[in-house]
């Protein structure tokens, strides 16, 4: 992979210089502390700022109606579903934000390559907080990764709280994960989902349960992501999580995943978030996408996400 420096630093460059990321490590983490919620900001008309960055934008439409399976078997990613959440579009002419991706991706594949066992080629896309835009960052590397030609893109729909991944690709959910986690006897092939988008499948996060952080952290759970892996030499497996500081689900999931990327909000992550977030995910490598910010490079604003209103 060539060195890319200088003003084609990626989104997990300018996060990590942004926030220190190795002094965040160095630090011992903290206790953890109970919070209240934070209560939404009043919307404010744009002032001027030496730093553009994109502001949160509130959710002015529904989520999108799932969209039936073709006759074949295979799902149909909903195109004008994407287009209207700011996303990646399959087909569509290359954007600011396909070339940032392109950016992430490249540097994610590499860090696969270097691993040192299949482990590597299984992904954790967390934040520390809602409304930060890791199922945005989750749908998009997913699509860009599908675009190489010899790589399978498999996206676990993983916040089993509030599962979302699937309903803005439009694709209906079912059964998945947490019911091959509950059936040691089910095979979790049996519960993934070809897309039309050629390398992009999905599995659901499935039945609603209780002891789901149970379950992913027993020998089936282990088990379930081996075979996913062993599925297809070329696949890589993307886990949209809940938030770190949410759920304890991202926690678990850490320590069976190769590697981490947290998600952090220009103007919105702390950097107190952020540490207890990496405390929290120490079982596995990880890496930030700085999410919101806006930067001018070559006549293209990397980073800033036109349309952008998908906040998980």
């Amino acid at each position: 992979m060539s060195d890319m420096s200088g003003n084609h630093r990626s989104l997990l460059e300018r996060a990590a210089e942004h926030y220190d990321l190795g002094s965040v490590l160095r630090a011992p983490a903290p206790q953890p502390v109970s919070q209240p919620d934070p209560q939404p900001a009043p919307v404010a008309p744009p002032a001027p700022a030496p730093v553009a960055a994109e502001p949160i934008r509130p959710v002015v439409e529904a989520a999108p109606p799932v969209r039936p399976r073709a006759a074949s078997g295979v799902a149909i990613v909903d195109r004008g579903a994407l287009a209207r959440a700011g996303c990646i579009t399959p087909e569509a002419p290359d954007s600011g934000l396909a070339e940032e991706f392109r950016l992430v991706k490249h540097q994610l594949l590499a860090q696969i390559e270097a691993g040192k066992d299949d482990r590597a080629r299984s992904v954790l896309i967390c934040s520390a907080q809602p409304r930060s835009g890791k199922t945005f960052c989750a749908i998009n590397l997913a699509l860009s990764l599908a675009g190489e030609k010899d790589v399978e893109v498999l996206l676990v729909d993983g916040d089993f709280i509030k599962p979302g991944a699937l309903a803005l690709l439009g694709i209906p959910s079912g059964p998945g994960f947490v019911d091959a986690l509950a059936d040691p006897s089910a095979d979790p092939e049996s519960f993934v989902i070809r897309t039309d988008v050629q390398g992009l499948s999905v599995l659901p996060a499935g039945r609603k349960a209780n002891n789901i952080p149970e379950l992913l952290a027993s020998e089936t759970g282990r088990e379930v992501l081996v075979k996913l892996i062993a599925g297809d030499k070329r696949r890589i497996i993307l886990f949209d999580s809940p938030p770190a500081l949410m759920a304890s689900h991202a926690t678990v999931l850490a320590d069976l995943v190769g590697r981490a990327l947290v998600v952090v909000r220009a103007d919105q992550t702390t950097e107190a978030d952020l540490r207890e977030t990496i405390g929290l995910l120490a079982g596995c490598e990880i890496s930030l996408i700085l999410n919101g910010a806006g930067l001018a490079v070559t006549g293209r604003k990397y980073g800033a996400y036109d349309g952008y209103g998908h906040e998980d």
